[in-house]
């Protein structure tokens, strides 16, 4: 039977990723992008500050006495890709204080070193931390800052963990994006979730089909005794399906035993020999 696609973990959900003025609106598509990659759909903006871009002429302004009226211009949803859903229902701030009120957990993602009593972990050191909230039901978020910026002193105190992601000492420099990226599978990797649905199925030929392929190539007795053994380690050694074909264009007198054998004992997913008639 072929193996059944898993879904992402329901407690997923109570992670959610917060942009905090962030700049760019292509920046915000490919986070969610990034996002729901990895499983996380729940997004929140906080005042969102989009700059003039090529695609974006005329960016909306955010009003923070109006935050539900602020739409996401056409650049966002493009870059979002298959993610728009993440976008129509991102959830707008005024604050980070308004954003992060019903969190246990906040994580403040910093690449500068900073003069607080909190300690600097990796992703991979905080997520257990995170999944464990997550799993008990508990809300948690992951804090972004403006892509020249960052998050200001204020905003980094408004979370109770330190988040940064280690890189080159000498050039270190994600895309919004990227770190989103980032962080959001070293989460989705630590759930365990299966990829059994990612390999390949093993269907190993029967008795019968090697003998069907055996007497379509028409060798004599010894050749015949040949090929099924070479077939058959073949076949049981790399689990490969059986195609039994007559091939119009292979000349059986001009090629060894193994070629013969190749020839017809392919994945079923590549059609080398152009003119084959497929039987099973």
């Amino acid at each position: 039977m072929p193996n059944t696609k898993p879904t992402a973990p329901d407690y997923l959900s109570n992670i959610s990723v917060v942009l905090t003025r962030t700049s760019h609106p292509g920046n915000i598509g490919s986070a969610a992008r990034a996002m729901k990659t990895m499983g996380l759909t729940k997004l929140t903006l906080v005042a969102p500050n989009l700059m003039q871009t090529p695609m974006t002429a005329e960016p909306p302004v955010f009003d923070p006495a109006n935050p539900q009226a602020f739409k996401l211009p056409e650049e966002s949803f493009i870059l979002a890709s298959g993610a728009a859903d993440v976008l129509e229902n991102a959830r707008i701030c005024a604050t980070l204080e308004e954003a992060l009120a019903d969190t246990v957990l906040s994580c403040a993602l910093t690449s500068r070193r900073r003069e607080l009593t909190a300690e600097l972990q990796t992703p991979r050191a905080l997520t257990p931390e995170l999944l464990s909230a997550a799993e008990a039901g508990q809300q948690t978020a992951l804090v972004f800052g403006n892509e020249t910026y960052g998050l200001s002193i204020e905003e980094v105190q408004a979370c109770n963990r330190l988040m940064t992601i280690n890189g080159n000492p000498d050039y270190f420099s994600l895309n919004l994006a990227q770190a989103v990226q980032v962080v959001c599978y070293e989460i989705y990797s630590q759930t365990d979730s299966s990829m059994e649905h990612l390999k390949v199925e093993k269907n190993t030929a029967t008795h019968a089909q090697i003998g069907g392929m055996v007497a379509l190539l028409g060798e004599s007795g010894s050749g015949k005794t040949t090929i099924r053994r070479y077939a058959m380690d073949r076949i049981q050694a790399e689990g490969q399906k059986i195609k039994i074909i007559a091939p119009r264009s292979i000349d059986k007198t001009r090629l060894t035993t193994s070629a013969i054998c190749d020839a017809i004992i392919q994945d079923c997913s590549t059609e080398k020999y152009a003119g084959a008639k497929r039987f099973v």
